[in-house]
Formats: C-alpha cells, structure tokens, sequence
C-alpha cells in the first residue's frame, strides 16, 4: 500500500514553521536513504558518497567518518539537525578549520544526498563507508 502525502500537508508544515524542501523526508521515522545489507544503497544516497569523495572529505573527518582533525560525522550527526548540517557544509566553520564548501557544485548540487549518506552512517543503517548502488 503506498501513502501519498496531502496536498495540504507543506502549508500546514509551513505555517507550524517546518521547512518543507522536495525530496526531504517529512516523518522522523522515514530516512533520508535506503539501504540493504548494509552497503548497498540507493541512486541518491550513493551520489551523496561520490560527492564525500570528490570533496576529499575524509582529509579531515577519516575515511570511515569517525573523525582525524575534524570531528566525527558519525556522532555529530546523532544531534545535528539537517539545517545546520547544510549551513556548516555551505558557510564553514573557519574558527574550527572547517573549509566553505558553498562554492563547490559538487558538494552544494549534492547537499541532500551528502546528508543522506552521513545521516546513513550516523544511524548505523549504512555499516561501512564504501558502499554500492544497489541494482
């Protein structure tokens, strides 16, 4: 059975100061990705991982998101709201030597799906960092 969401529903987010952005997930319990067995995730999700690559995140936050001279992106995003995670991706955190990456396309045409990922990760639902688009 597939639920469709009422065309009412993005007002009603909307006046309860809720951002409503196509493609975001609405419902807490309805993530952002889609994965099975743990690394095989879907077409969105998996362009989250190559902007992760192209981007060189790793440098900072380790190849398994766990941290090096940045923190972890598996514990940080247990807390940090999907907004936030965008204004730090896009803005920087210069004082913390975290880099702007609101110039880049790749990073910036990708946001959701980067977020995907490391919310992915964050969760446990994506078990290792490589993964594979499912087919």
């Amino acid at each position: 059975m597939q639920l469709r969401t009422p065309k009412w529903l993005p007002a009603l987010l909307l006046l309860a100061g809720v951002a409503c952005i196509p493609g975001v997930a609405v419902a807490a319990d309805d993530p952002p990705y889609k994965v099975t067995d743990g690394y095989k995730v879907d077409a969105e999700t998996m362009q989250g991982f190559r902007a992760w690559r192209a981007a060189a995140c790793d440098r900072c936050h380790g190849p398994n998101q766990e941290g090096l001279v940045g923190p972890s992106l598996i514990n940080s995003l247990k807390t940090l709201k999907k907004e936030e995670f965008i204004k730090v991706v896009r803005d920087g955190r210069l004082d913390k030597g975290m880099q702007s990456f609101g110039n880049s396309p790749m990073v910036m045409d990708n946001i959701n799906q980067l977020y995907a990922y490391l919310k992915g990760r964050s969760d446990g639902a994506i078990t290792r960092a490589r993964v594979e688009e499912k087919k």
